[in-house]
């Protein structure tokens, strides 16, 4: 039986068509889950379907005595109230609870699984993210027989989005929810419905089927449209031969014609599309050396040490509030250790993604914004203006002259994005990059990253975004210890289930992989001498005979190459194995001053 049913949507939001003679129903038990680039109208929906906004046109039917429970964006609360209060009040009417007490004891039980232990805290005094806990606790209390949550994913460490998702994978009635976590949506969702310019299109799968089925569509779509351009080819050939309008049958035709040629050809969104931009990174990168960093007694990093080596993509983890943001800070020199020292090196450029748009001054118009910047940015391919880099993000010529303050949430993060990636940092910060980014703008940041030549630091609760972008995890595991960790989150998952147990603080300390040393944890390894891992002190014994046969090599190929001037097919391949070969002992050598470095350090030591 159908929940809901919209027929014939038509929604504008000022100048924006959100919604274009469209359709969406929702059954029972269904699991749905909505996708589209950010401000094409998904909250809207949401919305519609929760009673809470009108259609512009069409019809919005609801099964009768439906019970709806919607958990918006960014949820408000009454001034004064405990975290308690303003749950107990939302649940007064639920009809499964026979006291107050019942409501609070139940709701304990959920907000120790957001992280949230204070319940007596006045909910004025929270961040923006525990906020959001409260309100999705509030919501996740009751017996609705349909759910609408909007970035119930935001705001949640890896082990409070296993919980929600088990918790939801059970949940007996049905589900309506917008999330960028895409394993979430893999795991939860039984349709997938995306709002593509204006339409609504459902696929019954979940998130991996919707990308298989979301290409052959497009496959189909661009298949009639040759078709009818050759239809058209031979129409508009029969029109040209002096086809005269003269009987019902030609009329008929011409009239079939007419309506061919006025038919739309289907239409794609543009992608996401920016090369790398980076500015040059010298050999010294950025040197932590043993930092700590404590609030009060609760101690955030203890004698963290750490050297970031060129193109290294690390993933942080680790609980809310763990000091993951304020590791970013500290690099990025906005906050100050207690101790230690961090070295940046004089070529290093940083971009900060904070999570705050930290600098935006919404009074500005979206192009104003990016051009004080920059006006061009200059590629591989060329020199790119800010327009068109705007229009490559997704701001068409159309929004560009448009106030900030008018865009929403999910494109102010984008557009935030953009103007760091144009100051073409080498090392980029991330913190939380998924939050409030759509889909399809986080896969494009994704193949950016692959060739970004720079290192890439990012605090992300997006187990996938961390497994397609990452080679090494850090997490954070209480009392100062950061442990490394080898691979994306996947690999990370499966080194502490081998270890048995869950974020339990051990290997601090200890070495791990090319050129680190790490250390952190509860003080006892802290002392421990720098030294070459048997890798480091092989490749150190090695070094300097590889070098020399790479460049023996390199004059070989020298002498092949004056010999072979006149094969021009001989002499191409000699060109790019030259080339191959000089790129090898570039970075050959620049791990050879690394290694060096360290080996005087060691030396030193005594």
């Amino acid at each position: 039986m159908n929940l809901v049913t919209i027929e014939h949507l038509t929604k504008s939001y000022t100048e924006r068509l959100l919604f274009d003679d469209t359709s969406f129903s929702m059954e029972e038990g269904e699991k749905v889950g909505l996708i589209g680039i950010n401000g094409t109208g998904k909250s809207t929906l949401l919305r519609i379907v929760a009673g809470l906004e009108e259609a512009d046109e069409g019809s919005v039917i609801f099964r009768r005595n439906l019970y709806i429970r919607y958990l918006p964006q960014n949820p408000r609360f009454l001034s004064g109230d405990t975290v308690l209060d303003s749950i107990v009040r939302d649940n007064k009417k639920e009809p499964h609870f026979t006291s107050e007490e019942e409501i609070r004891a139940s709701a304990r039980a959920i907000l120790t699984k957001m992280g949230i232990w204070d319940y007596e805290a006045k909910v004025d005094t929270l961040s923006g993210g525990q906020k959001k806990r409260v309100a999705l606790t509030s919501v996740l209390l009751s017996t609705a027989d349909l759910l609408i949550l909007d970035e119930p994913t935001n705001h949640l460490d890896s082990e409070m989005a296993d919980w929600l998702e088990g918790y939801l994978k059970r949940f007996h009635g049905a589900l309506l929810m917008i999330t960028h976590d895409r394993y979430f949506l893999d795991s939860v969702t039984t349709r997938i419905v995306e709002l593509d310019k204006g339409k609504l299109y459902s696929y019954q799968t979940n998130y991996e089927g919707f990308v298989k089925w979301k290409a052959e569509r497009m496959d189909m779509a661009l298949a009639s449209e040759r078709k009818r351009q050759s239809i058209l080819k031979t129409e508009l050939e029969w029109m040209q031969r002096g086809a005269r309008a003269r009987s019902t049958k030609q009329k008929a035709h011409i009239q079939r014609y007419e309506a061919l040629r006025d038919q739309e050809a289907p239409k794609f969104d543009q992608e996401v599309e920016l090369e790398s931009v980076s500015s040059r990174l010298g050999r010294t990168t950025v040197e932590i050396l043993g930092l700590s960093k404590a609030y009060g007694s609760k101690v955030l990093l203890k004698d963290f040490t750490y050297i970031f080596l060129k193109n290294d993509r690390v993933g942080i983890i680790g609980p809310n509030g763990s000091g993951k943001s304020t590791l970013l800070k500290m690099i990025a020199g906005w906050v100050k250790p207690d101790t230690g020292d961090i070295r940046i090196g004089q070529t290093v450029k940083l971009g900060y993604f904070s999570q705050e748009n930290e600098a935006m001054d919404e009074s500005l118009k979206v192009i104003d914004y990016i051009r004080n910047v920059a006006e061009v940015v200059h590629t591989r391919d060329g020199s790119i203006s800010a327009s068109q880099m705007l229009e490559r993000f997704l701001f068409p010529g159309s929004m560009q002259h448009t106030g900030i303050s008018r865009l929403s949430g999910g494109e102010k993060r984008r557009l935030y994005l953009l103007r760091i990636l144009m100051e073409a940092p080498n090392i980029l910060l991330l913190d939380e990059p998924t939050n409030d980014l759509d889909i399809r703008t986080l896969t494009i940041l994704e193949d950016y990253l692959d060739s970004f030549s720079g290192i890439v630091v990012t605090v992300s609760h997006d187990r996938y975004f961390l497994d397609r972008v990452v080679r090494r995890i850090f997490a954070f595991e209480g009392d100062g210890a950061v442990v490394p960790y080898e691979g994306g989150f996947t690999d990370y998952q499966a080194a502490v289930e081998r270890k048995g147990f869950k974020q339990e603080p051990e290997g601090a300390g200890k070495e791990k992989g090319d050129g680190i040393k790490i250390k952190g944890g509860n003080g006892r390894e802290h002392q421990k001498k720098l030294k070459f891992t048997y890798k480091e002190q092989k490749e150190w014994e090695t070094i300097e005979e590889s070098i020399a046969v790479l460049e023996d090599k390199i004059e070989d190929l020298e002498r092949l190459i004056e010999e072979s001037a006149t094969v021009f097919g001989k002499l191409s391949l000699l060109m790019e194995e030259k080339a191959q070969t000089e790129q090898l002992l570039e970075e050959k050598m620049e791990r050879w001053v690394y290694l060096n470095e360290l080996a005087e350090k060691i030396a030193k030591q005594g």
